[in-house]
């Protein structure tokens, strides 16, 4: 399970981060709601947590634009803001669920859990398979077919080509790549998503209409 945590407060996004991480969720987290934002296009979460007060922009604006942009990945809001009209407009934007701070942690396991069960089977089926040129990559498989060939891709190799193909054509900003898919874009998983990139090109380099470039000081992306 896939979660994007949007929260401002480092002790509190801690806290739920390693209650998260015992129960076997991966979590996901950023202290910025444009960032959030972005987060939350880019990639299929089966939920998101989101804080209303953060630093650059509401939480209220972060959970319009999402619903505007057609995600509907079920959102939790996490806030001290205990009125009912707090809780009316947050349920109004789209929220899923509203929890009121501060909370006991036992008490998030089970909202998010309920949020779940509530929403499965109502999300769209993310694409899984992508054209690539003389390429039929398929995600869900990681395979990469040419003809009768067939290619195993590792895991991270199929999530950063996914990436890639999810936002084909334009820039794949790195940050975004390395929250995504290694929850921490440090210098070492910079390094490590640099030779994944190489190894797709190696992939990839018998088909020339296909091709992965650097986009300087942003990221990469997919030439197709």
């Amino acid at each position: 399970m896939r979660v994007l945590l949007i929260e401002d407060d480092s002790a509190t996004a801690q806290s739920i981060e390693l209650m998260l991480k015992s129960e076997s969720f991966n979590v996901y987290t950023t202290d910025l709601g444009e960032e959030g934002v972005d987060l939350g296009k880019l990639y299929d979460y089966d939920i998101i947590l989101l804080d209303l007060n953060l630093p650059d922009m509401s939480g209220y604006e972060v959970l319009r634009t999402l619903r505007l942009s057609k995600v509907k990945t079920p959102i939790l809001i996490l806030s001290g803001l205990a009125g009912i009209e707090d809780k009316v407009r947050g349920l109004g934007f789209g929220a899923d669920d509203y929890m009121t701070k501060p909370f006991s942690m036992e008490e998030l396991l089970l909202r998010i859990n309920a949020v779940l069960r509530r929403t499965s089977g109502m999300k769209d089926d993310s694409k899984e398979e992508f054209q690539l040129g003389k390429y039929v990559f398929d995600s869900k498989k990681q395979q990469l077919i040419d003809g009768e060939k067939v290619l195993k891709l590792t895991t991270k190799e199929s999530e950063l080509l996914k990436l890639l193909c999810n936002n084909a054509n334009e820039v794949l900003e790195r940050n975004l790549a390395l929250k995504t898919i290694w929850s921490d874009d440090n210098y070492f998983n910079a390094r490590s998503m640099d030779v994944y990139i190489t190894k797709l090109r190696k992939h990839l380099k018998d088909e020339p209409s296909i091709e992965i470039i650097n986009v300087h000081g942003r990221g990469y992306k997919l030439l197709i």
